[in-house]
């Protein structure tokens, strides 16, 4: 199968799919949601590089899997309106939660850890952060929590699966 180097044009999980930009050059290729899915993620920020797996089809190429994927070198820009607190996660295990919901116009939502019907904090730096661009309701997450300026929030976020 052909591999491809590439970075995220764009991807819509409300659509489901969104488009590599080759970096050898032609069309667009086409990376549907399942196939992002099976890499651990549910959404994925602009820029981000890719190593893919392409088929031709009679619509184009598209993604088949994901070998490796990169954020972006360049920071993404932090909402001025909320600088994050420095805290120090890095020791703490994830724990598993479920997104309460989450609006990505409004850049922030909740998370329940399992077990817990307590809301915590998730804002959208730090989904940025962490290379995701969105969350559904309902979905699986793993999270490090800690005390925020307002109570509980999520400073570091990963898909439910994730082996760190």
């Amino acid at each position: 199968m052909p591999v491809n180097v590439g970075k995220i044009k764009w991807f819509d999980s409300t659509k489901g799919f969104g488009f590599v930009l080759d970096d050898a050059g032609g069309d667009d290729i086409l990376l549907h949601a399942n196939v992002l899915r099976d890499y651990g993620l549910s959404s994925v920020i602009e820029g981000s590089e890719l190593e893919v797996e392409t088929v031709e089809t009679e619509r184009g190429r598209q993604v088949v899997k994901i070998i490796s994927l990169e954020l972006p070198e360049t920071p993404v820009a932090q909402q001025a309106d909320f600088p994050m607190p420095d805290v120090d996660v890095s020791g703490q295990p994830l724990e598993p939660g479920r997104v309460k919901w989450f609006d990505k116009a409004k850049g922030f939502g909740f998370v329940n850890i399992f077990g817990s019907s307590d809301d915590i904090f998730l804002h959208v730096e730090v989904l940025r952060s962490y290379g995701m661009a969105e969350l559904q309701q309902g979905e699986a997450i793993s999270v490090k929590v800690s005390d925020g300026p307002r109570g509980k929030m999520v400073f570091e976020v990963r898909p439910w699966d994730h082996s760190k």
